[in-house]
């Protein structure tokens, strides 16, 4: 039984994260901004009491993510897996047109946060069982990959989110913490759309066989959800 947290908890990946872990036993801290309006995830933790335990956090804000980590110390004493999945993906940008703002949120989800909140809860990991990280990435991240002009304050913060990856993962060494940066591929979800080919309950499967095999040796690689490298 493994101790995992996971952000963006309350649909898509995030969900079928936390159903494919309380399935499998785990117990899970589960947050997301607005946990009130979490049905799914009210239902979860009804099915399973004392496996799933609802956190609410704005990982927008570095207070609220200092309040997040507070609060899993309070639900765990030990961390196998924190899997940093929360990420927004801002549409219609333009060149000529891209935002500040947009830049500046997105950079604050989609790498401040996972940096941040890993940081926070660097010592609860330290006490887990061969603790692992899973920063969700993106093929999009891959700066040799580039070949367009598309969606910049996505693509910019998922490059920054891989360099806190090798960061982390050579902060967290000492402990053997592993630290990955996974692109989870193009998954049936609001930010996928439906025509994705992968349904989020299969990719969360697949991530999670991956996390599995991970050793000591794969920690700060960025990698498809088969394992595979991508090309920074």
């Amino acid at each position: 039984m493994k101790r995992v947290l996971v952000t963006g908890a309350n649909r898509g990946l995030g969900l079928a994260f936390v159903r494919r872990l309380l399935a499998r036993g785990d117990r899970v801290a589960a947050a997301c901004r607005h946990p009130g309006r979490a049905n799914a995830l009210t239902q979860l933790a009804a099915a399973h009491p004392g496996h799933l335990h609802v956190l609410q956090a704005d990982l927008a804000k570095p207070a609220s993510i200092a309040e997040l980590a507070r609060e899993a110390a309070l639900v765990f004493d030990g961390l196998e897996l924190l899997i940093n999945n929360a990420g927004v993906l801002p549409s219609g940008e333009r060149f000529g047109a891209v935002e500040a703002d947009t830049l500046d949120h997105s950079f604050r989800v989609n790498a401040m946060a996972p940096f941040l909140l890993t940081q926070a809860l660097a010592p609860l990991l330290a006490k887990g069982d061969r603790a692992t990280v899973l920063n969700l990435g993106s093929a999009m991240a891959s700066l040799s990959g580039v070949r367009e002009f598309r969606s910049p304050s996505y693509a910019i913060s998922k490059a920054a989110l891989n360099m806190a990856t090798r960061e982390l993962a050579q902060a967290l060494a000492p402990q053997g913490i592993i630290v990955l940066a996974v692109s989870p591929g193009w998954i049936r979800t609001d930010m996928g759309g439906e025509n994705a080919p992968t349904s989020p309950e299969d990719a969360a499967a697949a991530l999670l066989r991956l996390l599995d095999r991970a050793g000591p040796a794969d920690s700060g690689r960025f990698v498809d959800r088969d394992g595979e490298d991508i090309p920074w």
